[in-house]
């Protein structure tokens, strides 16, 4: 399973890169595999300000519908419109060309209270 070291974790499998006051969001590797084949991803939170554990939107596998909550208080300013005609890429590449949207993170500070890969992956171990 792969659990890339410069990400932050959530115990709901979400993960967040972040790139100075921007973050990007997707689902973990560990979650795609549980969900199955990605068939269509929706997010209509495009503008908003959400806190942290809201839901941003959905994924949809051939079997289940998710919820995906957001890491940090953030506002969402984009949406990977690829995901449109490809939600697969969240099977193939769920760290890269995978990821679901960008947010403006509210406070930084509260990075401190997600997950590390190491504290992730004992998570998903246990």
């Amino acid at each position: 399973m792969n659990i890339p070291e410069n990400l932050y974790y959530t115990s709901d499998h979400e993960w967040i890169r972040v790139e100075g006051s921007t973050g990007v969001v997707g689902v973990t590797d560990f979650a795609q595999h549980q969900l199955g084949d990605i068939v269509f991803v929706d997010v209509a939170t495009v503008g908003e300000t959400l806190a942290e554990g809201d839901t941003f939107g959905t994924i949809e596998a051939v079997k289940t519908v998710s919820d995906m909550f957001m890491p940090l208080e953030s506002e969402v300013t984009e949406f990977n419109e690829a995901l449109n005609d490809e939600p697969e890429l969240v099977n193939n590449d769920p760290y890269g060309a995978g990821w679901i949207v960008k947010v403006l993170i509210a406070d930084m500070t509260k990075l401190s209270t997600l997950l590390s890969p190491e504290q992730y992956k004992a998570l998903v171990e246990a």
